[in-house]
C-alpha cells in the first residue's frame, strides 16, 4: 500500500522553501526599493547634491521704500564619512571656535534625538550664518579640511528700526514642520513670526539643486553631465506692504517710554497705514547668529516687547465704545436724534449710581457723544433691555445687542494677515445667566454701555470701528500686505462687509464725533483744514486709567482712521487725542508743523511707568 505521508512532506517542504524565498524577495524589495539608505550611500559615493537656496522676497512700504532685504551669509556643512585626518585645531582657528565647542557641535549632530535624520553619508550642518568676512577667513584654508563644504544663504537686513513685531523674523525650521511639509530639511530657515510667517510660502521661493560628481576618493570633479540634472532656484516673491514707514516711525517715537498701541487704517481699503505696539524693538536684533540670544532677552523683558498688543492685547474700550451704542439704539428705534436723558452727576436708577463728569443736562445724542456723557448711554441700554418689542424680554434684547456688536467686528477675530490675533469679549445673555442665574437685568450689566465691564476689544478692533463709522457702515478686513508680486491678495481683503446699521444712522454718529473735536472732549485734535472727527476714551483700570482715542479724517471722504491706546495714560485727552492728532496731521499733510513737532517731542519724552502712572 502506498505511503502518502511522503507526498505530504514533499508539499510541506516545498511550502517552506517558497516561504523562505518570499521572505528574501520582500526583504530585498524593502532594502533596494523602499529603503533609501543604500541608494543614499551609493549616490553619495558618486554624487554630491548641493542645495541652492533662493533669495527670499523683499518687502517695500506703500510708497515703494525698501524695508526688508537680504545680505549674503554662509553655512559650513560636512559629510561625516569624508572627514579623515583633518587638523581639528586649525579648523577651529579658521572658524574662531574652541576645541570644546567643536566637540559639542559634533556630538549634537550625531545625537539622533536632536538630529533624527542623521546619516554619515549625508550633509550635516556644522555652523551657520557666517558673515562675508568670517567666510573669507575660512575659505583661504578650506582645502585643508576635506569633507567640509560651504552653503551660501542669506540673512535679513532692515533699512528702518521700526515695525519689528509686524515684520517678524526667520528661525530654523522645527522637526514638526519638516514632518508636515516635505519642502523643508533640517537646517532650513522659515518665517517664525509676523509677516515672515504669514507669507512664508510666497517669500521663501523654490530651492534648486546642483549635482556634482565625485571621484573614487570623494573629491569633487565638477558638474555631473555638464549640469543637465541641475535645477535653478526661484527667488521668493516681493511684498508691497500697506504701511507708511514714516508714519510707523513717528508712531513708535511717540510711544517711546510707554506701553500700548496705535493702529491707523485707510477706511476705503482696510489697508493698515501703521501698527505700533509699545514697547517695540529693533528688528535687526532677531537676524543673524545672535537671534537666539536676543530673542531670549526680549522674551524675558517684563514689558513684553515681543507681544503685538495691537492684535493680542485686549482692553476695555471705554468711551470709544459709546459710538457703537448710539448706532445700535438709533437703528433699533430705542432713541431718536432728539431723545434726551437726564444726567444728575451720572446714571441713577433706584439705589444704583454710575458717575459722570459735569456738563449741561438733560442732553441729546450728539452732545452726549461730544461730551462723552456716561448717563446717556446707560439710559439708552436700560431702555433697550426694558423694551416691549423684545418678546423674550431682557435676554432677547441682550442677544440682539450682541448681534449688533458682532456685525461691527467685535467679539471675533477680524482676520488680519498676522498670526496671533485674539477675539476680545462681547458677552451674550447665556453668559450672564451662567453668572447671575435668571435674575439679572439691565442695571446688572449697565457698564457695558460705556465700554467697561465684561467688554474687551483689541486696538485693531477699535481702529476698525473708526474705519466703519468713517465709511458709514462698512469695513474691509484690515490687512498689512497690499500686493504680492505676480499675485492678488486674498478676496477677504478686497470685499466690504456691512454692519446691521444704516448709513443714515452713521451720519448722526459722524456729526456727534465732529462736535467732540470742535467743542467737546477732543478739541486737541481740531487741526485746521483736516475736519477731524473723534471720540475719547478713559478706560477704568486697577491702577491709573488707560488713555484712548478713536477718530478719522477728513469728515467726508476719509483717508485715515486711527485708534490710540496708552496704558495708564489717564484721560483720553491727555495722550490718546494728541498722539492721534499728530499722526493724522503727518499722514494727511505729509509733515508736521513746527508747533506740532514740539508737541511730538514733548510726548516722546514723557515716561509712563506700567501700573504706577507718570513720572
Amino acid at each position: 500500500m502506498k505511503d502518502y505521508s511522503y507526498d505530504n512532506r514533499k508539499y510541506i517542504l516545498s511550502g517552506v522553501i517558497l516561504l523562505v524565498l518570499a521572505v528574501y524577495i520582500i526583504r530585498l524589495f524593502n532594502l533596494q526599493i523602499n529603503n533609501e539608505d543604500y541608494k543614499t550611500k551609493a549616490d553619495s559615493n558618486a554624487f554630491y547634491k548641493k542645495t541652492i537656496y533662493p533669495a527670499r522676497g523683499l518687502m517695500y512700504d506703500r510708497n515703494g521704500k525698501l524695508i526688508v532685504y537680504n545680505q549674503a551669509s554662509y553655512d559650513i556643512t560636512f559629510v561625516p564619512r569624508e572627514i579623515k585626518g583633518i587638523d581639528t585645531l586649525q579648523l577651529c582657528k579658521a572658524l574662531d571656535i574652541t576645541i570644546d565647542e567643536f566637540n559639542k557641535r559634533m556630538e549634537r549632530v550625531k545625537d539622533r534625538r536632536l538630529n533624527p535624520g542623521y546619516s554619515a553619508y549625508t550633509e550635516q550642518e556644522f555652523i551657520t550664518q557666517l558673515s562675508g568676512e568670517e567666510f573669507a577667513k575660512f575659505q583661504e584654508k578650506m582645502f585643508r579640511f576635506p569633507g567640509f563644504y560651504v552653503r551660501k544663504r542669506s540673512i535679513r537686513q532692515y533699512n528702518y528700526n521700526a515695525a519689528g513685531v509686524l515684520l517678524g523674523d526667520i528661525g530654523e525650521v522645527s522637526q514638526k514642520r519638516i514632518d508636515k511639509d516635505p519642502y523643508y530639511r533640517r537646517g532650513d530657515y522659515i518665517g517664525a513670526q509676523g509677516l515672515e510667517a504669514s507669507y512664508e510660502e510666497a517669500l521663501r521661493g523654490k530651492k534648486g539643486t546642483e549635482v556634482l560628481l565625485r571621484d573614487a576618493r570623494g573629491r569633487i570633479q565638477g558638474k555631473y553631465r555638464d549640469g543637465a540634472l541641475d535645477t535653478a532656484a526661484v527667488r521668493g516673491k516681493d511684498l508691497t506692504l500697506t504701511l507708511d514707514i514714516e508714519l510707523q516711525e513717528l508712531g513708535e517715537r511717540l510711544m517711546e517710554n510707554k506701553i500700548g498701541s496705535i493702529v491707523a487704517i485707510e477706511p476705503s481699503t482696510g489697508e493698515i497705514l501703521c501698527m505700533v505696539s509699545a514697547p517695540s524693538y529693533d528688528p535687526s536684533l532677531l537676524a543673524g547668529r545672535q537671534r537666539g540670544k536676543n530673542h531670549k532677552i526680549l522674551s524675558k523683558d517684563k514689558n513684553k516687547p515681543l507681544l503685538n498688543r495691537a492684535i493680542m492685547g485686549t482692553y476695555p474700550p471705554g468711551s470709544t465704545f459709546k459710538t457703537s451704542q448710539a448706532a445700535t439704539f438709533l437703528q433699533e428705534g430705542i432713541i431718536t436724534e432728539e431723545t434726551s436723558f437726564p444726567c444728575t452727576g451720572g446714571f441713577v436708577f433706584n439705589n444704583f449710581r454710575l458717575g459722570c463728569h459735569a456738563h449741561a443736562a438733560p442732553i441729546a445724542l450728539k452732545p452726549a457723544i461730544a461730551t462723552s456723557c456716561n448717563a446717556y448711554f446707560c439710559w439708552g441700554l436700560n431702555r433697550m433691555f426694558g423694551s416691549s418689542k423684545y418678546k423674550g424680554g431682557t435676554k432677547e434684547a441682550m442677544n440682539r445687542w450682541r448681534d449688533y456688536m458682532v456685525s461691527m467686528g467685535f467679539g471675533y477675530k477680524l482676520g488680519i494677515d498676522l498670526p496671533g490675533e485674539v477675539r476680545g469679549m462681547i458677552p451674550n445673555a447665556e453668559y450672564y445667566t451662567r453668572h447671575y442665574g435668571n435674575y439679572w437685568r439691565a442695571v446688572t450689566v449697565i457698564s457695558i454701555a460705556i465700554g467697561q465691564g465684561e467688554v474687551t476689544l483689541t486696538p485693531l478692533q477699535i481702529a476698525n470701528l473708526g474705519a466703519t463709522i468713517a465709511n458709514r457702515g462698512t469695513y474691509i478686513t484690515p490687512h498689512l500686505v497690499k500686493e504680492i508680486e505676480g499675485d492678488t491678495i486674498a478676496t477677504e481683503y478686497r470685499t466690504p462687509k456691512s454692519t446691521m446699521v444704516s448709513p443714515e444712522v452713521y451720519e448722526q454718529i459722524v456729526e456727534g464725533m465732529r462736535m467732540a473735536v470742535t467743542d467737546g472732549t477732543c478739541r486737541a485734535a481740531n487741526i485746521e483744514g483736516l475736519n477731524v472727527c473723534g471720540k475719547t476714551g478713559t478706560a477704568q483700570n486697577k491702577g491709573k486709567d488707560h488713555s484712548a482715542f478713536m477718530g478719522f479724517a477728513p469728515m467726508d471722504n476719509p483717508k485715515i482712521a486711527i485708534a490710540v491706546y496708552v496704558e495708564n495714560g489717564g484721560f483720553g485727552a491727555t495722550y490718546g487725542v494728541p498722539i492721534g492728532a499728530l499722526l493724522m496731521e503727518q499722514y494727511l499733510n505729509g509733515k508736521l508743523s513746527e508747533e506740532s513737532m514740539e508737541k511730538a517731542k514733548a510726548i516722546q519724552e514723557r515716561v509712563i511707568y506700567y501700573g504706577t502712572g507718570e513720572r
